[in-house]
């Protein structure tokens, strides 16, 4: 390897390094990299998505986000959407078998993915596929011979369904149908790099080792890290309601940054924005001296996150209201007003309907917790008397005006 080709493959290895848990194995992927430069051909990086759910938060963007480094150097990503394994629905991480999908909801899931991939991704280097295109073709001789490239006791190597199995927890034949199935999409593909985060690791590593079995070069396996939601502690999930949504308004997403553990601070920089790591590790080290506020390298952090999937002048008038409302403890100008015809309401149930809250027992959770105020005030009964010029709150950042 000349020195100009030997410069190039360590500067992009020093990109696609950053925020990666594994690289499987990493010198395959800087001889990949090297032909790529040599050839002045683009690596072909996968991701698989079974559209299960249909909104992105921002948990899913940190593969997203280094696909689109993956992009930024020349190379071509191909998102393979799981339109016929997502009707199987992955066992990755699961106590349980996964419900099943139908077509139609699967169709629907994916048709929001990709109106929202495109907020991270350059659209003009990236091939969508639909893994029904092959499939769908297979007939059960071809499953049969499938099946035979892999055995039952690498299926039981993975933690979740070897736990399943000793704990007596159902375990479908379809599932371990699954992972080979993913690895045909790779074998489709001829992909040279596939992503995922950790708990994927098993699938990619099959998709390497059925390439071999069909003699074709194996893909190197890349994941990322899973992210901590805002609670710091579970992975960001919308179930768990510690997610912040790429869709949500500037103003909700800056308020749910600001909400994160100052431990996560640094660690969502590398993982979720473009900030360069030199200056993520100063500010790393001037939060551990003490001469920055952790405060407000988190609204640099909501204002970076803002400024991607809105703009700039979004995140910094959220920026300012966020201020106003909370560092000088005013009330927010453009609060939304109702007028009320029915004065007695039973608050859990108004403030549900009102979006406040994401349902009645949510109200009832949030009123017990102290997190309902009305004029400033704690709430402690959920039987409520309207009146004109009240403010309802709910957590630090939702409010009502009666009118």
């Amino acid at each position: 390897m000349d020195n100009q080709v030997t410069n190039q493959v360590h500067k992009q290895m020093q990109i696609l390094e950053r925020g990666v848990d594994e690289i499987i194995p990493r010198e395959e992927l800087m001889q990949k990299i090297e032909a790529s430069i040599k050839e002045n051909r683009p690596l072909k990086i996968k991701l698989g998505l079974d559209p299960t759910a249909p909104d992105i938060h921002l948990g899913h963007t940190v593969v997203l986000n280094k696909l689109r480094q993956f992009q930024d150097l020349g190379h071509e990503v191909h998102l393979i959407i799981g339109d016929f394994t997502g009707r199987i629905g992955d066992p990755s991480g699961r106590s349980e078998t996964r419900k099943q999908l139908t077509e139609e909801q699967v169709m629907e899931n994916a048709r929001t993915y990709q109106e929202q991939i495109y907020k991270v991704l350059d659209y003009e280097k990236t091939v969508i596929h639909f893994n029904s295109e092959w499939l769908i073709k297979l007939n059960l001789a071809d499953v049969l011979e499938l099946g035979a490239k892999y055995t039952v006791a690498r299926m039981m190597e993975r933690d979740d369904f070897a736990r399943r199995y000793k704990e007596g927890i159902p375990i479908g034949i379809h599932e371990f149908i699954y992972p080979l199935m993913q690895a045909y999409d790779s074998v489709q593909l001829k992909a040279d790099v596939e992503m995922g985060g950790t708990d994927q690791k098993f699938n990619l590593l099959v998709g390497r080792q059925l390439m071999r079995e069909y003699g074709l070069e194996p893909q190197i396996a890349l994941t990322m890290p899973i992210l901590e939601g805002t609670d710091g502690v579970q992975k960001m999930s919308k179930s768990l309601g510690n997610y912040i949504g790429i869709n949500e308004e500037p103003y909700e997403m800056f308020g749910k940054t600001m909400s994160i553990p100052d431990e996560l601070i640094c660690r969502y920089f590398e993982l979720l924005t473009r900030v360069p790591m030199e200056e993520i590790k100063r500010m790393e080290k001037e939060m551990a001296a003490g001469n920055l506020n952790p405060r407000d390298a988190k609204m640099k952090l909501a204002v970076e996150i803002i400024t991607m999937y809105h703009d700039e002048q979004q995140a910094l008038a959220a920026r300012d209201k966020f201020l106003k409302v909370f560092s000088q403890n005013q009330l927010p100008d453009d609060m939304p007003e109702f007028a009320v015809t029915e004065p007695d309401v039973w608050l859990p149930k108004f403030l549900h309907e009102r979006g406040m809250v994401s349902s009645s027992s949510d109200g009832r959770r949030m009123i017990k917790q102290g997190a309902v105020k009305v004029n400033g005030e704690k709430v402690e009964q959920e039987d409520l008397t309207l009146t004109a010029g009240m403010v309802l709150q709910v957590g630090k950042r939702k409010f009502l005006k009666i009118k």
